[in-house]
């Protein structure tokens, strides 16, 4: 799959959590910082979007330690929480 068909796949699984905050939470933040990803960087959000939302938003927000697999720049991102932006 070529790298615009596999973000776009991205974005929709980011967006589509089942839950108004997981979207903003995990689609904000695809939305702030896909562009500019690399292979690995995009394999990375594919995994952690395997996960549980309750565990990213857990790992995001600090009430709970990402497993080593998730630690560095990337999850440093996630965890600004800059990027969610508060619909009214």
């Amino acid at each position: 799959m070529d790298r615009d068909n596999r973000l776009k796949r991205l974005r929709f699984r980011a967006w589509h959590r089942g839950t108004k905050e997981a979207d903003l939470l995990i689609g904000g933040y695809f939305d702030a910082h896909h562009a500019g990803w690399s292979e690995a960087e995009i394999g990375w959000f594919e995994a952690l979007l395997g996960e549980e939302d309750v565990e990213i938003m857990a790992w995001a927000i600090g009430t709970q330690a990402p497993p080593a697999r998730y630690e560095g720049p990337m999850m440093s991102k996630l965890q600004t929480l800059d990027y969610i932006r508060h619909l009214r």
